[in-house]
């Protein structure tokens, strides 16, 4: 019998590279890693990251640059525009980033400590040598973005994704890869308090440490405190956001008081 394709060569057979990247590109704008306005990574950290070479980086950004997703400017970091396609409707997984964000916290928090630690796991028994090589780059790209959420966010994609996609059930990989993009324009925030990146380091070395000792409990469990502590974060910048928006009321009242007095 013939054995199937993982879902990287299915993608390199229906796509080029450029395409592939462009895509992932698209991707991390839609799920909100990468909003209007932003600097993109330079074409070397991007090829870092994404493991490619900078001549595929290159050749994706000018094809989104043509479909007006990127300005580039000379001298200038390429930024994220006004785009002109609809990356909101990007399919990520199963889904789009629109649709997972609908559920609660504590909804897509369950679902991930049901199903990703079980995704993980059948991951650790499957594994490549190669994936390995690519986590073990990935955490060195994640060392050298430990000063800028957005950089460190695009790097923890592409780790976490390497690990869901070893895993045998490709719809199983794709519901998870769905609740990871849960909220991402949250984690931006929290990736950028004090000592959160850190704390997500020293998460991804523990799971590739199990990883390596094709352990598929100790990743689990690794995954768990990772999930944990993902929720934690999330919770806090929601709570964060709900004080700002009572404040932003209170102030509202404050001054319609005043008016009303004058």
């Amino acid at each position: 019998m013939a054995i199937p394709l993982s879902p990287l060569n299915e993608a390199i057979h229906k796509q080029t590279a450029k395409e592939i990247i462009r895509d992932k590109i698209v991707s991390l704008i839609a799920s909100g890693i990468l909003q209007v306005g932003d600097e993109l990574p330079s074409e070397r950290e991007l090829a870092t990251m994404l493991a490619v070479s900078r001549e595929t980086v290159r050749g994706a950004v000018q094809r989104l640059a043509g479909e007006g997703v990127v300005q580039v400017s000379q001298g200038a970091r390429t930024r994220v525009a006004n785009v002109k396609v609809d990356v909101g409707k990007q399919r990520i997984g199963v889904t789009d980033p629109s649709s997972i964000n609908g559920y609660s916290l504590e909804a897509v928090h369950a679902a991930r400590l049901l199903v990703e630690t079980a995704v993980v796991a059948d991951a650790a028994r499957h594994l490549s040598e190669e994936d390995i090589r690519r986590l073990d780059d990935s955490i060195d790209a994640q060392e050298q973005a430990a000063n800028d959420p957005v950089r460190f966010l695009i790097c923890d994609r592409e780790f976490h994704l390497t690990i869901y996609y070893a895993c045998q059930n490709r719809l199983l990989a794709d519901f998870v890869v769905d609740l990871y993009t849960y909220m991402l324009d949250h984690r931006r925030i929290a990736m950028g308090r004090p000592g959160a990146i850190e704390k997500s380091l020293e998460d991804h070395r523990f799971i590739v440490r199990a990883l390596k000792m094709r352990n598929p409990e100790a990743v689990a469990a690794a995954f768990s405190e990772h999930i944990l502590r993902i929720h934690d974060t999330s919770r806090d910048v929601n709570e964060g956001g709900a004080d700002m928006i009572l404040k932003a009321a209170g102030k509202a009242e404050a001054s319609d008081g005043e008016r009303e007095q004058a």
